[in-house]
């Protein structure tokens, strides 16, 4: 599996199968990159979701891209650090469904955006960690690309820290 840390939008990757929406409970558009990744698909994604709403902490679903260039959107829930019960166990089980559910439908390449880093308040450090720690436990689960998509240097450079050189890309 190659690995990627990229300073780059998450909604403007066409080279990757899906691409993992940071939900809210009512899957709907919101701030960051729930909002990216609404504006982007258009409405018919949020009508889509309804029906899975209220999505509970550490869940996944998987929904079409509409009119993002990927086919499809994984969306998951993180908790909010300082205010919910056991954050960190709830972003390892969001990135533990998101792979899984990659894996169920044959996706080879996925965009992940920081989850947790903006509106949930997780520290960076913390957010670099977990993530790398789910890609490191599926290494050996058929996908082909990993792309983390971050929105400056500062957050590339906390995941860097966090992974191997020898395994991670920075561009």
């Amino acid at each position: 599996m190659k690995v990627e840390v990229k300073v780059t939008n998450i909604v403007n990757q066409p080279d990757l199968e899906a691409i993992v929406n940071s939900a809210n409970a009512k899957l709907q558009l919101g701030s960051g990159v729930a909002g990216a990744i609404h504006t982007a698909a258009g409405s018919e994604l949020e009508e889509f979701c309804k029906p899975y709403a209220p999505l509970a902490f550490g869940h996944a679903i998987i929904s079409p891209g509409f009119k993002l260039p990927n086919r499809w959107v994984i969306h998951t829930r993180a908790a909010n650090y300082l205010l919910d019960d056991d954050a960190e166990g709830v972003l390892r089980k969001c990135l533990a469904a998101v792979f899984d559910l990659a894996k169920e439908k044959g996706i080879k390449s996925l965009g992940l955006p920081a989850i947790g880093a903006g509106v949930f308040k997780f520290p960076l450090d913390l957010v670099a960690e977990i993530t790398a720690q789910a890609i490191n436990e599926h290494q050996n689960s058929g996908f082909e690309l990993v792309r983390i998509c971050v929105v400056d240097s500062a957050t590339q450079g906390k995941f860097l820290e966090v992974f191997d050189a020898s395994q991670i890309a920075s561009t």
